[in-house]
């Protein structure tokens, strides 16, 4: 049974890219949802629209492509951090992906943010994903 919701998310993501479907459904938690606005704020994917659905919450993930042949927009969604081993890094370790091009997620005391702003903040914490 998997309890890693994060994981659960994102695998659903990357399977979703391979099958180029247009919209999938994921369980919507606060941070899984946070992820999916993070994504779409920065342009991986279309849109990620939350809704109430039979009393569960779910996030609608509209997936993005390039071209006639749909190419998948992000190449590499990969979790970091897992529930069986941490991954902590102060503001100035956090690793830029493919020099700006990509995004880190952390959980920091300000909430869900990015590695571009969390090195703007001098905010340091856990590296949950990568995704470029």
């Amino acid at each position: 049974m998997n309890n890693d919701a994060i994981s659960t998310a994102l695998t659903a993501i990357r399977n979703a890219n391979t099958r180029r479907k247009a919209t999938i459904r994921i369980p919507a938690t606060k941070m899984t949802a946070r992820i999916a606005q993070i994504s779409a704020e920065e342009g991986f994917i279309r849109s990620a629209v939350k809704h109430k659905d039979n009393g569960k919450e779910f996030s609608d993930v509209s997936l993005k492509y390039l071209g006639k042949k749909k190419d998948p927009y992000i190449a590499v969604v990969r979790r970091i951090s897992k529930p069986g081993l941490r991954v902590y890094s102060d503001h100035r370790e956090i690793p830029k992906i493919l020099g700006g091009m990509g995004i880190a997620i952390s959980p920091t005391s300000h909430g869900l943010i990015t590695d571009r702003e969390a090195r703007h903040k001098k905010i340091g914490g856990e590296i949950s994903c990568r995704i470029w």
